[in-house]
């Protein structure tokens, strides 16, 4: 639909808030949250976006209560399991996060297991690209990449760490959506958002719809034709 690149970047915010709205607990809305995201990448796919990055899980949320944590960690393997759905939709999985042998990284090797599977089972498509954040803080991958920068020997350059990051390949952010009503950023994609236009949605993530994104692609459209 569209004819120049597009990358969306979602801070996929509210679903505890929409599970108490209606009565239900917080696991409910991570439920629909999940359930959610894959009727949005169908809809990036159908709108022929270029790239799709969520934030899944954050370093900060491993705080959260153990049995909400284990719920979002089964959710995460079941997203990362939805190949055969991606193939039909040509769909190519990458993930950035803090890396698995990172002594600080908290990813299970359950989830490990099932991202490198999701990765190797995709690789050979050619269309829309969907990047996970999961174990993901954008300030940490700052710290990463000066920090491998520096192991090396080389001078830490806005072009150097850009070939540090996580996923130096990740194009910079076209447009960058926060549900939920909250209007902050959050510790997503600092570095990779600079400049990106932002997409304060109302809608509660497992509300968010193909008209919302929809309007975000426009914005960014909008947005990268006044600063030429």
């Amino acid at each position: 639909m569209y004819g120049s690149p597009v990358h969306v970047a979602c801070i996929m915010d509210g679903n505890g808030r929409w599970a108490k709205q209606r009565g239900l607990p917080r696991t409910a809305g991570h439920t629909a949250g999940e359930e959610n995201l894959a009727a949005v990448v169908r809809s990036a796919v159908r709108l022929g976006i270029d790239h799709l990055t969520v934030f899944g899980f954050s370093t900060e949320n491993w705080v959260r209560p153990r049995q909400e944590v284990r719920h979002i960690l089964g959710l995460h393997k079941k997203l990362f399991g939805r190949v055969a759905e991606l193939n039909e939709l040509n769909v190519r999985v990458r993930w950035i996060g803090r890396p698995f042998d990172d002594p600080a990284a908290r990813t299970p090797r359950y989830v490990q297991r099932a991202i490198a599977k999701a990765i190797r089972d995709t690789e050979a498509n050619t269309g829309m690209t969907l990047t996970v954040a999961f174990d993901y803080g954008s300030r940490t991958e700052i710290a990463h990449a000066a920090e491998t920068l520096r192991r090396a020997g080389r001078d830490i350059t806005v072009e150097a760490i850009d070939s540090a990051l996580y996923e130096p390949d990740l194009p910079s952010v076209d447009v960058l959506v926060r549900t939920s009503g909250e209007t902050r950023v959050s510790n997503f994609l600092l570095w990779q958002a600079h400049g990106a236009a932002i997409s304060f949605a109302s809608a509660a993530w497992p509300d968010y719809s193909a008209d919302d994104l929809r309007a975000a692609v426009d914005l960014a459209l909008t947005s990268r034709d006044q600063h030429r």
